[in-house]
């Protein structure tokens, strides 16, 4: 949560999922290095917003310029930091002081003793009990508070987070539950990120092992395509650094080597015939059409947009009205336009025009739709998705209830179909 803007649109849709898997949900309060809104003012738009009670696990001394550290509640200690960190690339010096120790003193005014014991007076009085089994099952979200940038307040976070989060659980395949203590390798892919290292123009599939235990070079069932993969060169990742692996347990995230056969929502098994439920794609809610400003940049464009599109990024739609062949862009928050823009440039060396379209809706359709002939009024449009799906964009609410209105026939769906779960046979 950013300590000025509170929730936004996107923490309002991740949160939604978060929930509607039953995930633990952290919260921590960034930038405090500038000024924001009051830390009890944030706690009650998480209440009123997302509908989560927060119990404060530390709390701020100061803000801005003025931002000193962090009180941890549970163990009454102040954690005061002394040097700036640059850009949070490394770890910051920090003190730790018990707050009924008379060291405190030397590292707080009185001004800033007073107002923390005051604030906390406060919380310990009128707030909840923390209870762990309310936070394993996304009811009450730890909070905590610190700044990014400076580094400040992210060791706290870091250690809590490790001590409060739940051990790896099972996960749900189409024959049932998958446990951890499966001793047959399982994983999923969750990521794709492309350029990682922009010299080698490398791509990566990060994978959650769910059960077993992965051994480098091991070969898996690639679900989806209905083959056996060798699953080499594995890393694991801390930052901007790199580990090469040799093993890797439930709970573990790896990265491989992707050759281009990977996409979000993948299983990897060491039995065949077992498929992971998949990622949920949502509607996007910004539409734009892309243009090139370079026509001899095309082929560059294309890869960009598909690649991007694989890591989820982006979704991409093929227009179907004559002579329309440019594609549309689809993203969730507006500022996605900037990132695609910058990437395409700095990653593929190509230039990009976008023209936002007028649409604020996106909805895939269930039902005998001929996409071609399906009616254009002006206020919908009829595309595509990477994998030949019909959806319908619509301008605003009213266009989208019209055609439920008119036609139905069809099912509007806001979550894209799952289609690629196992190969088929036969």
């Amino acid at each position: 949560i950013d300590a000025a803007k509170g929730v936004e649109p996107q923490t309002i849709k991740l949160f939604k999922v978060c929930r509607m898997r039953g995930i633990p949900i952290f919260t921590f309060v960034n930038k405090l290095d500038r000024y924001g809104r009051e830390p009890l003012d944030l706690m009650d738009e998480l209440e009123k917003v997302l509908g989560i009670r927060a119990w404060p696990m530390n709390w701020p001394i100061g803000m801005g310029p003025e931002f000193r550290g962090v009180y941890d509640r549970r163990a009454r200690v102040v954690h005061v930091f002394s040097a700036e960190g640059r850009h949070g690339e490394s770890e910051v010096a920090e003190r730790a002081v018990a707050l009924d120790s008379e060291e405190v003193a030397a590292v707080l005014t009185a001004r800033e003793l007073g107002q923390l014991r005051e604030e906390i007076e406060l919380l310990d009085v009128g707030g909840d009990e923390f209870s762990e089994d309310k936070c394993a099952r996304g009811e009450i979200t730890p909070m905590f508070f610190g700044s990014a940038m400076t580094n400040f307040g992210v060791r706290p976070f870091l250690d809590a987070f490790l001590e409060l989060a739940p051990a790896p659980a099972p996960r749900m395949t189409r024959d049932g539950p998958r446990p951890p203590t499966d001793p047959r390798f399982s994983g999923f892919v969750f990521k794709i990120q492309a350029n990682m290292d922009p010299s080698h123009r490398d791509r990566v599939a990060f994978v959650r092992v769910v059960s077993g235990r992965y051994v480098k070079g091991m070969t898996a069932v690639h679900a989806r395509l209905g083959k056996s993969v060798r699953l080499a060169n594995p890393t694991q990742f801390m930052a901007a650094e790199r580990t090469a692996i040799e093993e890797a347990w439930p709970g573990d995230v790896i990265g491989l080597f992707d050759p281009g056969m990977y996409r979000i929502g993948d299983s990897l098994t060491e039995d065949s015939g077992v498929a992971f439920e998949g990622v949920p794609r949502f509607s996007p809610e910004h539409f734009a059409v892309v243009r090139s400003k370079d026509p001899l940049r095309r082929k560059q464009i294309e890869k960009g947009l598909e690649q991007l599109a694989e890591e989820g990024t982006i979704q991409i739609f093929q227009q179907l009205r004559m002579g329309m062949k440019d594609p549309i862009a689809g993203v969730v928050g507006a500022l996605q336009f900037e990132v695609l823009q910058y990437r395409i440039q700095h990653e593929y060396g190509a230039s990009i025009v976008l023209d936002k379209l007028p649409f604020q809706i996106a909805r895939w359709v269930a039902g005998p739709l001929e996409p071609q002939t399906f009616d254009w009024e002006g206020n919908r449009q009829t595309v595509t998705d990477r994998d030949g799906q019909p959806l319908v964009l619509f301008r605003d609410e009213w266009a989208l209830r019209h055609a439920e209105e008119k036609h139905p026939e069809l099912k509007f769906l806001s979550e894209a179909p799952q289609l690629h779960a196992l190969a088929p046979t036969g």
